[in-house]
């Protein structure tokens, strides 16, 4: 006779005990089930002891989930919420500093946070770091190492209570923000402390506009410096992150934009600043982890958006100030004075500038000014021309003569092409796009010179015109030449040069004819035949190749994922693994602690899904956990990397993919499971590239024979058989 669904089978741990077996009667509350556990090891005061499932996940039991206790369950007697709430009040150091240690482990835990939340746990903690930290001032000189554990912990155990979500950031006191920004600015702090901290202003900052002003008055850029010239990698995460979240929560009212882009612009512009990042953490001997570069991606775009301003201004054709710069332009190219009374007659000047701005290579030879209307680029190419007129003089002079003295239908345009530049570096540098939330593609380049953004359009204006003289170009062929130069720099950017430098190396190894060879063997590699028996074979083929896809789908499902459960805080995630089952009925599922290294045990993930109830596959901003994360709508990345199972009724499991590959691999995988089409980018291109190798395989014997677009015709039927010959 089987036992009542009531009644759970369960083994349950207690440190320097052994396990105990006993069946949970689910009729029973909680409490008197602990009490019987508590009595069992002689054990008082069960109202301190909670149970928590003794996997990977540690999860509290209570009332609510209690019914997810499985037969075979094993369970662990723990310290309850009540418990720790007491015991980090004890005046005892000792007992207090276990407690701390044991409340930074617990607090992980939703459900456990949750309780010590409801029992206005994060105040008690607050005051603790408020004015209880005070108390231990005095003890600090004797108990240095005590001290530094102590406040750790507490932080800890702060920072993991926040990071679930339950409680306003808005909350907290001025006086607990300063105190906070104390440890940041002191100059020796304990390594964990300081780590606490800095991660503490971090998502303060991100998760509060109001905090952002009072963060902002307590800690400024040259006081985080400091903390990037040690050693420690993750120190030198956190205070970069936290430069970072100053950047993005600036103020929006336009005008105190510009104030803060003109501030920015002034720290980043510090040789100081960039200096050492490039030196104690790009050339650092310790290699860049992940998070590390992708803090590194976020302060590469925030300076690039820093251009966002003059690429969105106009030009002002009644502006004399900015009318004066294109004067400079041409007094610089043709070694002439601007003589606005003194230089003959109006027609005669008038006449004089036209050919001049005609020979600068501008559309407007009257008024080149109305050149720089257009936005983008607007002003900012006009900031760049003026840059390398002044700072790369020689080459500005030889490259506007040059094609001066050339004949008209072969000139390069020196205004024109620097304006279509100007706007095609800020597209490929996507200037005034959001940070992506998982794109760790920085270039160390930029962080080698204090105007590498100018620097790198000087390279590459010159690069535009050696192109345009190895192609001959003429006039009509100003968007070729502009096509092959995009070509040119964003292969040269691929390899990730260290230096500007090896970046206009890389260059000159990339002439036209070079571009040319590599187009011809991309396009043999690529080759598609387009006779008719050929398209026949790869329709015959396709169906074959579509299932080797969908087996390979499935097995990657098999082998599984692992998910990453997005928060407000990059290095405080929680990861989840997600496989199917090999005979394809199940999803298996369950939390982890850390990224896995190996294969996840079957065994550590508990929660099942039937593929036979999903209904439906959901993407984009059509996922519920995308439309309830208010932030991450901003953010396009995250909005093409999630998708949700639909099962039961209005039931979701959410998933935002680790990139687009795997995203890819899932949503081909659930969709075929489904019954359904599969079609992501990522197979259309496996199919291409399966398709062309197959191809190629079976037209091997047929190499360098001309395959006729008809079949050839039958002969006619011979006049006699007597070539016949009968075996029989």
């Amino acid at each position: 006779m089987p036992p009542p669904a009531d009644i759970v089978k369960v083994a349950i741990e207690w440190p320097g005990a052994f396990p105990k077996l006993m069946e949970i009667d689910q009729k029973k509350p909680l409490s008197a089930i602990i009490k019987e556990v508590c009595e069992g090891w002689s054990l008082g005061n069960h109202e301190n002891f909670a149970l928590q499932i003794a996997d990977s996940t540690n999860f509290y039991i209570t009332e609510k989930n209690r019914n997810d206790i499985k037969n075979g369950s094993i369970l662990r007697l723990t310290t309850s919420p009540v418990s720790l709430h007491e015991r980090i009040q004890s005046s005892s150091m000792d007992a207090k500093l276990e407690a701390l240690k044991d409340l930074a482990n617990a607090s992980r835990d939703i459900t456990f946070a949750q309780e010590f939340i409801n029992l206005d746990g994060i105040s008690l903690l607050t005051q603790m770091v408020e004015s209880g930290t005070e108390r231990y001032q005095k003890l600090q000189k004797i108990m240095k190492p005590c001290f530094g554990d102590l406040l750790s912990f507490t932080l800890t155990a702060f920072v993991e209570l926040m990071d679930h979500g339950i409680v306003s950031w808005d909350t907290f006191s001025v006086a607990f923000i300063k105190k906070i920004a104390s440890y940041v600015n002191k100059s020796a702090m304990d390594t964990a402390v300081l780590q606490r901290s800095l991660a503490i202003l971090e998502s303060m900052v991100l998760n509060s506009q109001d905090l952002y002003h009072k963060v902002a008055q307590e800690i400024t850029i040259g006081q985080l410096i400091p903390h990037l010239q040690g050693t420690d990698q993750d120190i030198q995460t956190y205070t970069i992150a936290v430069i970072n979240a100053l950047f993005l929560k600036a103020p929006e009212e336009k005008r105190q934009v510009r104030r803060c882009i003109k501030e920015m612009s002034h720290i980043l512009a510090q040789k100081q600043l960039r200096s050492i990042i490039l030196t104690n953490v790009i050339r650092s001997p310790t290699p860049i982890n992940d998070e590390m570069a992708h803090q590194l991606y976020v302060l590469q775009v925030l300076t690039f958006n820093l251009l966002e301003d003059r690429m969105m201004t106009k030009m002002d054709p009644q502006d004399q100030a900015q009318r004066d710069i294109i004067f400079e332009l041409r007094r610089i190219a043709f070694d002439v004075e601007c003589e606005p009374n003194n230089g003959g007659s109006m027609e005669k000047r008038k006449s004089m500038y036209t050919r001049d701005y005609k020979k600068l290579g501008f559309i407007n030879h009257v008024n080149p000014a109305v050149d720089f209307t257009q936005i983008p680029p607007g002003m900012l190419a006009l900031d760049n021309m003026l840059y390398f007129a002044r700072h790369h003089q020689d080459a500005y002079i030889r490259i506007v003569l040059e094609n001066s003295s050339r004949e008209d239908k072969h000139e390069c345009p020196f205004g024109r092409s620097s304006i279509e530049l100007t706007k095609m570096l800020c597209e490929i540098l996507k200037v005034g796009e959001l940070p992506s939330e998982n794109c760790h593609d920085f270039h160390p380049m930029f962080f080698t010179h204090d105007r590498s953004i100018e620097e790198f359009f000087c390279i590459c204006i010159q690069l535009l015109n050696k192109t345009w003289k190895e192609m001959r170009a003429t006039s009509e062929d100003f968007n070729k030449v502009m096509q092959v130069v995009r070509e040119q720099i964003m292969r040269a950017l691929t390899v990730k040069p260290n230096s500007l430098d090896q970046f206009k190396s890389r260059l000159q190894n990339l002439s036209y004819t070079e571009i040319l060879k590599i187009r011809q063997s991309e396009r043999m590699n690529q080759e598609d035949f387009q006779s008719r028996p050929i398209l026949e074979l790869r329709e015959k083929i396709q169906p074959e190749i579509m299932e080797l896809i969908k087996q390979q789908r499935l097995n990657r499902l098999c082998e599984g994922t692992c998910f990453r459960k997005i928060s407000s805080r990059r290095r405080q995630d929680k990861f989840w693994y997600c496989r199917l089952s090999p005979n394809h009925k199940v999803l298996h599922y369950g939390d982890l602690e850390e990224s896995p290294q190996g294969e996840v045990p079957h065994d550590s993930l508990q929660d099942k899904l039937p593929v036979a109830d999903i209904k439906a596959v959901i993407t984009g901003k059509d996922c519920p956990h995308m439309k309830e994360k208010g932030a991450l709508k901003q953010n396009k990345e995250v909005l093409e990397l999630a998708f949700s199972v639909l099962y039961e009724s209005d039931e979701y499991l959410n998933f935002i993919a680790p990139d687009k590959h795997e995203y890819c691999v899932w949503t081909d995988g659930l969709n075929a499971l489904l019954g359904k089409e599969m079609t992501s980018d990522y197979t259309k291109s496996d199919m291409e590239t399966l398709l062309s190798m197959e191809m190629k395989l079976r037209l091997l014997d047929l190499e360098n024979i001309q395959i006729p677009e008809a079949p050839p015709p039958i002969p006619k039927e011979p006049s006699n058989y007597d070539f016949v010959y009968d075996c029989n």
